[in-house]
């Protein structure tokens, strides 16, 4: 299924750049202080779905002391978990490995390793593993450093770029995706996660701007299952989600009052 937004007779640039400047960005001590309650209430939490490749998911974090639901929220913001993803920059694989720099660094020396899956996830719980203990727990600085590297961010937390700080607020919010509803301990029905449906609202050339557009809409239409995924360099896509038809035609009605009818 999949939906494109119309503007209800406003130009969709002149909107858009509207709900850019009415959004505010996390601060950086914001994600600190989040990623340090993640810790402390709900890294035992188990995933909301069961999403794909769970069972290299479930052994990585056990091999390297990590949080499951950490991995997944990487994994679902660098590919959606798509074993094959490969990225202008030279990423490869479900936690987007760059070749050849860092999967040499890991002990990878074939281009064709990064394809199978839990080979990649390995990998990548590896390398997060390295950067968690380089910044002696700081998730908030170790997720800065997975995507800009770790010479670009300092121990001390100074002066990191903007580029790496939203990566950390995006990957902070498909962790919550992952958590799913904390209240359901022993939930009555699982999902599963290829299960769902989706359909791309609108595109940005910049992060800033689609995580401001979500917070903007969420606020007009609370209940909106609203995402972004970073797909390239230059390209940000803003997806709904929904587990059937009806809660498609929910979440469209709901799109329509808020002034962004689907088509």
């Amino acid at each position: 299924m999949t939906g494109t937004l119309q503007t209800a007779g406003r130009p969709l640039t002149a909107l858009l750049l509207t709900i850019v400047s009415c959004a505010a960005a996390a601060t950086d001590a914001g994600l600190d202080h989040a990623w340090r309650e993640y810790l402390i209430n709900d890294a035992d939490v188990p995933p909301g779905y069961i999403f794909p490749h769970a069972n290299c998911f479930t052994r990585s974090a056990n091999a390297y002391g990590l949080p499951e639901t950490l991995l997944l929220a990487v994994a679902r913001g660098e590919s959606d978990f798509e074993a094959t993803a490969r990225s202008r920059a030279d990423a490869y694989g479900v936690m987007q490995i760059l070749w050849p720099t860092t999967a040499n660094h890991l002990g990878i020396n074939r281009l064709s390793e990064l394809y199978d899956p839990c080979t990649n996830i390995d990998a990548g719980t590896r390398y997060l593993k390295e950067l968690v203990t380089r910044y002696a727990g700081n998730l908030h600085l170790a997720l800065a450093a997975y995507n800009y590297g770790p010479n670009r961010i300092s121990t001390d937390g100074q002066n990191i770029p903007s580029g790496a700080e939203w990566y950390s607020g995006y990957i902070y919010r498909h962790l919550n995706y992952v958590l799913g509803d904390r209240a359901m301990a022993n939930p009555a029905t699982i999902h599963l996660y290829s299960d769902l449906g989706r359909s791309t609202i609108v595109s940005f050339a910049e992060p800033y701007r689609a995580a401001a557009f979500i917070a903007r809409l969420e606020r007009h239409a609370p209940g909106l299952e609203l995402d972004w995924f970073r797909k390239d360099i230059g390209k940000f896509d803003v997806v709904l989600s929904y587990r059937d038809r009806q809660e498609f035609n929910e979440s469209a009605n709901l799109l329509s009052r808020a002034g962004f009818p689907l088509d």
